[in-house]
């Protein structure tokens, strides 16, 4: 798990308290935190309340890299799972138990997901659904399935994710990320979870959601002028790494109409700036390497095509958090509809 800044003061000592009372067998874990921007005040409360866990110092805030900063240790340590979880979580005793159990249900699983709810009930002291997957979105945008749902009685114990895994509680397996490479450390943050699922399933694994390995998340849907850099930016860089190069052409003419809308609620809303650079980003000649590097690494490995690939995408953004006229009654029709059109032409 990654530590940054304060999140260990404000949310540790509830999220460690429910990994000691696990029953997955102790002798078969080890607990790694990541102390990313680490500082001399962040290292000392850690090695004094948690000497337990395995404590890992980077020093630039970088989420993904620490996230494969933890998963190299682990390896060297002859580790074969590898679970990334976020630190403001509280979890059930059985959420490890389950998830590993999902994980080793079929050889074709790559990634499992548990089931996350939201930590706070709603008032009338229902549990609610925080994901039981994500949605990929055809233009690069990702968001939660199942969000705000009431938590009903599963049929069922493990289940396939059309979409993605949110990263809030993941496990991956070893010889998967052996054979896709670990996390993209270009992503810095945000859209990591995607990008990794979406890279899992060309190489042609599943990604499963375990029902029963819960877990309980003090989710917070908060839009800084960083995070939106990021979420913007990760969702060009995903499409143009990841898309067969006749898809990213009809694709386009999608992209570039919702790009103006974009540029339009980006110079009213005031983050015109914030636009501009994640464009800047673009115009680099050192982004189009990376991406044509990239591209060739996927070609590697690669097993399913964007026909398969977006069988499984949407065309439409539904989540509760964004309720925007324009996107209900414009964007998302005429995106759909384009989207129903060039899924008929990818072979």
């Amino acid at each position: 798990m990654i530590n940054y800044k304060d999140y260990a003061s404000r949310f540790l000592k509830e999220c460690w308290q429910g990994l000691m009372l696990q029953t997955y067998p102790k002798e078969l874990t080890k607990i790694y935190i990541v102390d990313n921007a680490a500082t001399p005040e962040t290292q000392d409360y850690l090695k004094i309340n948690y000497s337990q866990a395995v404590i890992i110092a980077r020093p630039d805030g970088n989420y993904v890299a620490g996230n494969n900063a933890g998963i190299e240790v682990a390896r060297k340590d002859g580790c074969e799972y590898f679970v990334i979880v976020n630190m403001d979580v509280a979890f059930d005793n059985n959420w490890l138990s389950e998830l590993v159990e999902a994980a080793e249900s079929d050889s074709q699983v790559g990634i499992a997901q548990s089931k996350i709810l939201l930590y706070e009930k709603d008032n009338e002291g229902n549990r609610l659904i925080n994901s039981l997957g994500n949605c990929f979105h055809y233009l690069g945008f990702g968001f939660t399935s199942g969000y705000r749902q009431k938590v009903q009685p599963d049929s069922e114990s493990i289940s396939t994710i059309s979409g993605y895994a949110s990263g809030c509680a993941l496990i991956i397996k070893r010889d998967v990320l052996d054979k896709i490479g670990p996390y993209d450390e270009e992503y810095y943050m945000y859209h990591d979870d995607l990008e990794l699922s979406w890279r899992a399933k060309l190489a042609g694994y599943k990604i499963v959601l375990a029902h029963k390995s819960l877990i309980y998340h003090k989710y917070e849907f908060k839009r800084s002028i960083r995070m939106l850099y990021y979420l913007e930016r990760n969702r060009f860089l995903a499409i143009f790494t990841y898309y067969q190069l006749k898809t990213l052409f009809l694709v386009l003419p999608a992209l570039i109409f919702l790009d103006l809308g974009m540029w339009f609620y980006a110079i009213i809303h005031g983050w015109f700036k914030t636009k501009a650079r994640v464009s800047w980003y673009f115009l680099k000649p050192g982004t189009w390497r990376y991406i044509r590097n990239a591209r060739a690494r996927i070609k590697g490995f690669r097993k399913v095509n964007d026909q398969q690939i977006l069988k499984n995408f949407t065309g439409r953004v539904d989540f509760q958090e964004i309720d925007n006229v324009l996107l209900k009654y414009i964007a998302n029709p005429a995106l759909n509809c384009y989207f129903r059109f060039i899924k008929k032409l990818i072979d």
